[in-house]
């Protein structure tokens, strides 16, 4: 099997996509699936699914398919790993409550353990069933609660500083939200999140009338 570590991003997003797709497959009660169909639902190629599945050792069969809930756990274990994970958010502004609202009402192997705030009357509180640090407690908060991921939605003349203090904090993982680009170590890996260029994007060719040129990349 290939080393996690080693993949590219878009495979492993990719995976997280079939992921999806199979547990809303196991909630309606299907048991088979084939690649072409995972392909539909991802926007690519049946032979890149195939390619992808192979990595978490899942071969289909051609009569068959894949079996749903055979490779959801192969995929849960490879994606998410066999241990419970905890997350640290950074901002509990209007974006940073939304997260926190939509990340507690789903259940899986992240949940956000703790929150950070620079202001005084956010601090001490729980906010959306999550307690909020003073940013000066999150070298603490994240060694005793095994905290390696984050994400930060804070204003962007923010962003970098925060985020340097996340890595000292020994985080190696950042989902931010904030405008800018991130100045991080190698070891650390940075999703940037833009709201607004995608929604530039999409109004573009809504604009124009026509769709966006359709690549399937094979990774």
């Amino acid at each position: 099997m290939l080393d996690q570590f080693r993949m590219s991003e878009r495979t492993v997003g990719r995976l997280g996509v079939y992921r999806r797709h199979l547990y809303h497959l196991a909630t309606e009660g299907v048991n088979s699936v084939y690649s072409h169909q995972l392909a539909l639902a991802a926007g690519v190629t049946a032979a890149q699914v195939r390619r992808d599945l192979m990595v978490v050792g899942s071969n289909g069969s051609s009569t068959r398919g894949y079996d749903v809930r055979s490779l959801l756990t192969r995929l849960e274990a490879f994606l998410s790993g066999p241990a419970h994970q905890n997350v640290a958010l950074v901002g509990v502004g209007i974006l940073g409550r939304a997260i926190l609202a939509y990340c507690t009402s789903r259940s899986g192997h992240l949940a956000i353990l703790a929150a950070f705030d620079s202001d005084p009357d956010k601090v001490g509180r729980v906010i959306q069933g999550c307690r909020c640090h003073a940013m000066a407690e999150m070298p603490d908060v994240a060694a005793q609660g095994g905290i390696r991921t984050a994400l930060l939605a804070v204003p962007a003349p923010e962003a970098q500083v925060v985020a340097d203090q996340l890595v000292s904090a020994g985080i190696r993982g950042i989902v931010n939200f904030a405008p800018v680009h991130l100045r991080v170590p190698p070891f650390v890996h940075v999703e940037n999140v833009d709201i607004m260029i995608s929604l530039e994007k999409v109004a573009f060719f809504a604009r124009s009338g026509i769709a966006g040129e359709e690549v399937l990349e094979e990774v």
